[in-house]
């Protein structure tokens, strides 16, 4: 497996610091956080996006994936959602990366057939556009829909290559999902796991892998019995947690403790 950090974990740090991160600890890609107040967002330009798919081919770093924002089970109309998604896939494509995150966002009260009728509709008509653009477009885990139970709703009415999941460990495990569980619901369409750690489910501050509650070591297990070859993205939720430590400080720490995870479940 592949390892790579997210840019949450250095908010708004300069390309130059990141990739720099990545060569001195060993990690071989960087998820971007694809927001405004970061470097790289849909908001830059051509040449822009031509020079930083340059610095990352000259570091050796692959770019893993473009973390975006886009809710796609939200209330509303598709066209501003749809929108959004079509230009971080474009950023994608400039930049190499193979993945685009998206949330599903359903609404409080929202009924459950509704938001998940909304997300796989968007999510079909996004699908022929990634596939042009050669990315796939991943439903992470997250807020309305955190368990793989939860996300296969989506995905398997969509049946679309260019359309998976990201496995967010956490909030599956927030959500009471084992990790087998998880395993069995989101394989047809996993694009990589985004692994992390923290004190229990009351207290979400983000500590360095292997110092918390979650179950690590048994999701890369699972992974690795199963043959599973992809990406395991260590995302340190430093930007919105200031009091965590920096993840600079750890991200050593953090590469050493999922090389023993890997060499343990070989």
């Amino acid at each position: 497996m592949k390892l790579a950090f997210s840019t949450l974990g250095v908010p708004g740090l300069p390309l130059t610091d990141v990739l720099r991160l990545a060569d001195e600890h060993g990690y071989h890609g960087v998820e971007l956080r694809a927001h405004p107040e970061e470097p790289v967002h849909p908001g830059i330009g051509g040449a822009e996006r031509a020079e930083t798919a340059k610095r990352f081919s000259d570091a050796g770093t692959e770019v893993l994936g473009v973390a975006g924002y886009a809710r796609v089970a939200a209330p509303g109309p598709d066209g501003p959602v749809l929108d959004e998604i079509r230009a971080l896939l474009d950023l994608a494509h400039d930049l190499g990366a193979p993945f685009v995150r998206v949330f599903p966002g359903a609404a409080p009260g929202q009924p459950r057939a509704d938001a998940d009728a909304t997300a796989a509709r968007r999510l079909g008509t996004a699908a022929e556009y990634a596939a042009d653009a050669g990315v796939r477009v991943l439903l992470e885990t997250h807020d309305s829909h955190r368990t793989g139970a939860d996300a296969i709703r989506v995905l398997g009415p969509v049946g679309h290559r260019h359309v998976g999941s990201l496995w967010d460990v956490m909030h599956t495990w927030l959500g009471g999902e084992q990790p087998g569980e998880t395993y069995a619901a989101l394989s047809p369409y996993l694009g990589y796991v985004q692994v992390k750690d923290i004190a229990s489910a009351e207290d979400t501050t983000p500590l360095r892998l292997g110092a918390g509650v979650l179950p690590l070591a048994e999701c890369v297990e699972i992974l690795s019995r199963h043959g599973w070859d992809g990406w395991l993205c260590w995302e340190y939720e430093k930007r919105w947690y200031e009091g965590a430590v920096p993840l600079p400080g750890i991200l050593g720490r953090g590469r050493e403790h999922l090389g023993r995870l890997l060499n343990d479940s070989a």
